[in-house]
């Protein structure tokens, strides 16, 4: 290629002449604008973050409203089984919004897939361990992934993974129990 006959394109700052300009001191409500206009695109990104997993969580309760009509009687009624769901979901969705705004999910690409694991097997869980009669540790072991992985990233976002590890192991233990029940009688 012919690079004599190349032209550098220019835009219109480049052809005025450059005037120095004093130091720009910086006032308190410059610096509370920024700070402002910081917090506000993390507020909308916390949102986001929020709102998936528990939108997603919305959706497999409305597909899933109930446990099958065989399944016995559990000790934990389905209203207290799908609560519990929207605010493990919840809570998951601001541990990886705190991973995510820390740095987490770009320095260890594993964790996007313990996490995107535990939206899944939340997602599954109705349909796997209420139709299926599966046991639903899974979701206990992902869970535990994404505590030591979050953990290693952020300290907040790790204790905050363990009410959710909690809560999956409480939904695994009753479930084996009623599994149980129905197996003896």
């Amino acid at each position: 290629m012919d690079t004599q006959n190349l032209t550098h394109r220019t835009s219109p700052q480049e052809n005025e002449p450059t005037t120095i300009s004093p130091t720009r001191v910086d006032t308190d409500t410059d610096r509370k604008a920024r700070r402002t206009g910081i917090a506000t695109r993390g507020l909308k990104t916390m949102s986001i973050a929020i709102s998936i997993p528990l939108l997603l969580t919305l959706t497999n309760i409305y597909l899933n409203p109930n446990k099958p009509a065989n399944k016995p009687v559990s000790i934990l009624p389905i209203w207290t089984v799908h609560m519990g769901c929207l605010g493990s979901s919840a809570l998951m969705g601001l541990c990886g919004w705190i991973v995510w705004a820390e740095g987490g999910f770009h320095r260890k690409p594993d964790i996007v897939g313990f996490y995107l694991g535990h939206i899944g097997l939340g997602l599954l869980w109705d349909p796997v361990v209420f139709r299926f009669e599966a046991h639903g540790l899974g979701l206990c072991y992902v869970l535990g992934q994404c505590y030591r992985s979050f953990k290693e990233v952020s300290k907040v976002a790790g204790d905050l993974v363990l009410p959710c590890l909690g809560w999956a192991g409480l939904l695994a233990f009753v479930n084996l129990k009623s599994l149980l029940t129905s197996n003896m009688g």
